[in-house]
């Protein structure tokens, strides 16, 4: 009967039970709800670590929908094409799902919603990976915001709906359809050794998520605005793979941090100011998907970066071994834990793209290889903010000085420390893993000696500023 015909709930980057919309309304129909993850072109392309994390994070998310009575099915290949073979085998009459809003995903299910639709399938999408959906955000004029400030100024006091509670139990299939094996898929394969390395800093499921967000605002939370700079510090939330995979909602947090602000609590805002900053990311990627893939500013087109990866700079730039200590500690640290610290980030991306000249989207490549909270919103505006070829960007000429900035935020030297092994009589545990992790062929040993630049930070400087000053200005910039 129609009425019994099942509900197809297409898992894709929302990997928990509580608060998922789709997964509510799925269960408020009363009908057997199917799970479902489909290993998708886009999804395949994936780069080896947030692939690898993926793999974590349904491993565990399929062993949460046992405990519940429900199970994950896994299919492999193009989604329409999955779903219509499901809803051939379970006579399902409806399949619902959290959108995204990155250019690729937004194709995939506008074409997904339009077929089934004319084949009379309710295709139904949710909102529930941010706080607020793009076209829900404008300007007084109606337009999309290009700056972060007034954007905030905007949702800050936004209301923002109550966290749901997960489901207890939903009515199952009379029959399971066949699933794929989660192992045969071998999603970990691209880390090679590097696997049992960063496995010792992954924390899937939202067991964890819920875990890491009540440690952050019980112990951290107040000196956030400060502490978040340093990177030798464990001064932030930590929840960022989470809120990628979808393993903790972004109004789960945000509620959360609201409680701790009415209470007085200090940090609170400029932690719900980062949540933001997630969604301004995703806004502009909606509003102006060529962010994701070009310069958002087309008259940095002609800007003579360099494009060749194997550019040897560049390679030690990807290796840790620039000789500049707060770039390498940076660079090591993500090979390590598949994660970075912020303030590295921006100083890592600022060498490359400054220093180095060399082209952000070469940057961009290997963050999408190496981060397991990778996000192709965020990662591609973070590196256009560095470069300076994006919105709301960092002015084009100025260029950080890792060492001073090493200075300002480090100055007990704890984070070089920490990820370097070379020219340290007892490296740390951390600095002697990142030789585990990488490849063998890379020759690196830690008992070698620490090198010199690959460039002098003042050459970097001057070479970049030359270069800024060939360039005709866009009025665009933000000076």
């Amino acid at each position: 009967m129609a009425d019994r015909a099942p509900v197809i709930w297409w898992v894709r980057r929302d990997l928990r039970l509580a608060d998922n919309p789709a997964l509510t309304a799925a269960v408020a129909t009363g009908r057997p709800v199917i799970p479902v993850f489909v290993l998708d072109a886009e999804t395949e392309d994936l780069g080896a670590a947030p692939r690898w994390r993926l793999g974590l994070g349904l491993d565990v998310f399929a062993t949460t929908l046992n405990d519940h009575g429900s199970g994950l099915v896994l299919r492999r290949g193009v989604a329409l094409d999955c779903l219509r073979a499901l809803i051939a085998e379970t006579g399902a009459k409806a399949v619902y799902w959290s959108r995204l809003v990155d250019p690729a995903a937004i194709a995939r299910d506008t074409a997904v919603k339009t077929a089934l639709t004319a084949e009379g399938v309710e295709a139904r999408s949710f909102s529930g990976h941010l706080l607020f959906d793009p076209w829900t955000v404008a300007t007084k004029t109606g337009g999309y915001y290009r700056v972060f400030t007034p954007y905030w100024r905007n949702v800050r006091d936004r209301p923002v709906a109550e966290p749901q509670p997960a489901p207890c139990r939903w009515p199952s299939p009379e029959r399971w359809p066949a699933s794929d094996d989660l192992n045969a898929w071998q999603l970990g394969a691209g880390m090679h050794r590097g696997a049992a390395i960063v496995a010792r800093h992954a924390r899937p499921g939202a067991e964890a998520a819920q875990d890491r967000l009540d440690t952050f605002l019980e112990t951290r939370v107040a000196t956030y605005a400060q502490d978040r700079d340093r990177p030798a510090l464990d001064g932030t939330s930590g929840l960022s793979e989470h809120l990628t995979y979808g393993e903790i909602s972004p109004a789960t947090c945000w509620h959360a941090a609201r409680r701790a602000l009415y209470d007085g609590v200090p940090g609170t805002e400029t932690f719900l100011r980062e949540l933001a900053w997630r969604d301004f990311a995703h806004h502009l990627a909606y509003h102006t998907p060529h962010l994701i893939t070009g310069n958002w500013k087309p008259d940095w087109d002609g800007f003579p970066w360099t494009t060749d990866a194997s550019d040897p700079a560049i390679r030690a730039w990807q290796q840790g071994r620039t000789g500049i200590p707060f770039v390498d500690a940076g660079m090591r640290e993500l090979y390590v834990t598949g994660t970075m610290h912020n303030r590295a980030r921006m100083i890592t991306a600022s060498y490359l793209t400054k220093h180095l000249l060399a082209h952000w989207k070469i940057g961009q490549a290997w963050f999408a290889a190496c981060l397991i909270d990778w996000d192709p919103a965020s990662n591609a505006m973070g590196w256009q903010w560095v470069a300076g070829s994006g919105p709301d960007a960092s002015p084009y000429f100025r260029i950080f000085n890792p060492v001073t900035q090493l200075d300002k935020f480090d100055p007990k030297g704890g984070y070089a420390d920490r990820w370097i092994a070379e020219g340290r009589s007892q490296p740390a545990p951390e600095a002697l893993s990142y030789f585990e992790a990488i490849p063998q062929s890379w020759g690196m040993s830690p008992t070698d000696p620490y090198p010199d630049p690959v460039i002098s930070l003042k050459d970097g400087r001057d070479r970049a500023l030359e270069a800024y000053a060939g360039r005709k200005t866009d009025a665009s910039d933000d000076l």
